[in-house]
């Protein structure tokens, strides 16, 4: 399973997601889950989940046209919303060429996209397995892909457009801590990076293992601050 966050912020993004992939107990592997794309004017992010082989495919197939320059590739883009769809159209290639070949398996795949192309703000989409796609908001400044369910309460009771970046950082480890702590198909190390508009160069991952001093601290203190507030919660009005 994978899990993998995505924040669209005033102040930037922000993009998490775990390593962990199975097929079964006894085929546990680690695989990275984040690409990073860059050229003269576009810095990109490409997070993805569900089936290993497609998503390894649309990813090598996006980096290999990038580096062609045969005027097919993500460093042609006039637009975020044009690389999200060469994402989507590379999707169904990829799709229409291995569906075939093994009846009855799930080669689905979504993939978060996200960065700046100059001249436009930074945006973030979600590319859904049939190659279309989402945009988010400033009502909807995150998306998530994978086993979503366990890191949502806290990205829905904490971050809004304008959080600020660190605390959105925070965030987002804690959501994939949440995560790892009660799905054990989800874990580390984490991949995480950060982009400000305007930034000049590409985003450099910062990969987090599960002992990581500042991740330690963090799932720590996020531990013992839920503790802490739940002994002041107000007690039950009724006889137990």
């Amino acid at each position: 399973m994978t899990y993998c966050v995505a924040i669209r912020l005033a102040e930037g993004l922000v993009f998490a997601s775990d390593t962990r992939t199975n097929a079964g107990v006894d085929h546990v592997a680690t695989f990275r889950k984040m690409r990073v794309f860059s050229a003269p004017g576009l810095r990109l992010v490409l997070l993805s989940s569900g089936n290993l082989a497609t998503s390894q495919s649309v990813a090598s197939l996006l980096e290999r046209r990038m580096r062609l320059h045969d005027g097919t590739g993500l460093s042609t883009v006039d637009s975020l919303y044009d690389a999200a769809a060469l994402v989507g159209a590379t999707l169904r290639e990829v799709l229409a060429r291995d569906a075939d070949a093994a009846a009855g398996v799930d080669f689905s795949s979504h993939f978060l996209l996200g960065g700046q192309v100059d001249g436009e703000p930074v945006r973030l989409f979600h590319v859904y397995p049939q190659g279309n796609f989402i945009e988010a908001s400033e009502d909807t400044p995150y998306f998530q892909i994978g086993e979503s369910k366990y890191g949502k309460p806290i990205l829905d009771r904490v971050l809004d457009y304008h959080t600020p970046l660190a605390q959105a950082i925070q965030c987002a480890l804690i959501s994939i801590d949440s995560t790892m702590r009660s799905n054990l198909s989800v874990g580390a190390p984490v991949d995480l990076v950060w982009l400000r508009p305007g930034d000049a160069n590409a985003p450099s991952p910062v990969r987090l293992g599960e002992n990581d001093p500042y991740f330690m601290r963090l799932r720590e203190g996020w531990s013992r601050g839920l503790r802490e507030a739940f002994a002041t919660l107000p007690a039950p009005g009724w006889d137990i």
